[in-house]
């Protein structure tokens, strides 16, 4: 029963993820690339037979999900999905190694955007498609577009979703899980074509808009260009991409509260108020910092601006090698690593709220050393916290940082220095895509070695699904009856 529960959610979301292939299918007879659409095709109509046989066999088995089952689930639903992607790179030979293909999916779906892609622009444009449809899928999540487009998986719906999205407090935002689905990929898809405008407007063809929209809005950062966002040298397209990397890394909640008309929500949110005021103090000082190196501050404001989001954000594309910057600046940016954007966004990292609910804990305990027999309580949204929260958030940051140190020690046992390992493991953790050292802007992961190569993806797939998912679900407790 257990493993028909499985295959008839995977199958379905196998299904869903080989429909959208239409859009590399549609690109590569746009750009007459005729001989790739088989690699596409084949996919596709596997994952179609496959999720109506598994329907037609099992359509009077009702799906029941509990804690246990939603952890295997979710890992499995990734895994599978990650597997399936890298199936048109591997068999058509744009990328030859299986393990490239599948490292390259997987930085695709958890929006990564760390690539082994040597010549992004000499791959066929069906291909680039698919990396940057990947970013946008894994972006708001793939198991959440489930949820959305079948009511059918309306049992456990919230459940499965809970084990995708990120951040320490999950809810829902209409009293329907799959009407919350719903609403927020309406406004995933809104701000995707608003930004194709805005990209065309400034200069880019419909196909790169479209790329870079996908890859913005998924925060994920592959670029059909090798020198990824700084080859158009465009001031107006590094404008629109830092808007809405910042958009991108909000929470998309707040945002079906804005078309609501519920401005409170918005307005006594503490994780936005953290986040703008991050995002503004550290994009001011880089800026001051790299000053010299560019003509006057208002250059110099929009590559600090550009940078700081795409840390932040862990989108991950490049407009400057930063790794040339002022060290005062490389530092800040260093911490950007660390935090990421606000939960329920697209963006990785430990999450701005996290920090926020840590550092009003350690506010509060310094007043109770001062004042023993005071009552003193943390506030979110001007809310009480549930007290349980601080511990879930302790524990996160240090699982977060148990599982940095081991991808780092990873990373010197395969011959990275320590510097480009910490970074490297601190970007695959965070989803982010470039480190420094050796795995800064203007390189990629095409040179490390394969076993490190599988280490990165299992780091990349637990950042993603917030480090609990994977873990659980490969532990030997779980295993246990």
């Amino acid at each position: 029963m257990i493993f028909v529960v499985i295959l008839k959610i995977i199958s379905v979301l196998l299904a869903i993820v080989g429909t959208t292939y239409l859009i590399p299918i549609i690109t590569a007879i746009s750009f007459k690339e005729f001989s790739y659409i088989i690699y596409f095709l084949i996919p596709m109509i596997f994952s179609w037979i496959l999720c109506l046989s598994v329907y037609v066999s099992t359509k009077k088995i009702k799906i029941h999900l509990s804690t246990k089952l939603t952890f295997a689930v979710v890992a499995l639903a990734w895994i599978f999905t990650s597997v399936f992607a890298a199936i048109p790179f591997y068999s058509s030979g744009a990328i030859p190694s299986f393990t490239d293909a599948f490292f390259e999916s997987v930085s695709g779906f958890t929006t990564t955007g760390a690539s082994i892609v040597q010549n992004i622009e000499a791959l066929p444009k069906c291909m680039n498609m698919l990396r940057a449809l990947t970013h946008w899928l894994g972006g708001m999540g793939i198991v959440a577009l489930t949820v959305a487009l079948l009511p059918i998986l309306g049992v456990g719906g919230f459940q499965l979703i809970k084990a995708e999205t990120t951040g320490p407090e999950k809810g829902k935002v209409t009293p329907k899980i799959t009407t919350t689905a719903k609403a927020l990929w309406t406004i995933y898809f809104v701000l995707t074509v608003l930004e194709t405008i805005l990209l065309m407007l400034f200069g880019m063809n419909f196909y790169e808009a479209l790329c870079h929209s996908f890859s913005t809005l998924g925060t994920g950062g592959f670029s059909t260009r090798n020198e990824s966002v700084k080859a158009f040298n465009s001031a107006g397209i590094d404008i629109v991409i830092t808007i809405f990397m910042f958009l991108a890394g909000i929470n998309f909640s707040l945002y079906y509260h804005l078309f609501k008309g519920k401005f409170r929500e918005i307005k006594e949110n503490s994780e936005l108020k953290a986040y703008f005021f991050i995002v503004l103090i550290f994009t001011f000082l880089i800026a001051i910092f790299i000053l010299p190196d560019y003509k006057n501050f208002a250059e110099s404001l929009r590559y600090s601006a550009f940078n700081v989001l795409t840390i932040m954000s862990t989108t991950g594309f490049a407009n400057a090698d930063y790794t040339q910057w002022a060290m005062p600046a490389q530092f800040l940016l260093f911490i950007l690593f660390i935090i990421g954007g606000c939960s329920g966004s697209t963006a990785g990292g430990i999450k701005v709220i996290r920090l926020v609910i840590l550092g009003k804990k350690i506010k509060t305990d310094m007043k109770k050393m001062i004042h023993p027999r005071g009552v003193f309580t943390i506030r979110i949204n001007k809310h009480p916290a549930n007290p349980d929260l601080h511990s879930s958030v302790s524990t996160f940051i240090a699982v977060y940082f148990i599982l940095i140190t081991f991808t780092c020690f990873a990373g010197c046992l395969f011959g990275l220095d320590i510097f480009t390992s910490l970074t490297g493991a601190m970007s695959m953790t965070g989803n982010v895509g470039p480190a420094f050292g050796k795995l800064g802007p203007v390189f990629n992961y095409a040179w490390i070695s394969p076993a490190l190569k599988w280490i990165y993806s299992f780091s990349m797939l637990s950042g993603r699904l917030e480090l609990f998912t994977i873990l659980i679900f490969l532990s030997p407790d779980y295993w246990k009856k």
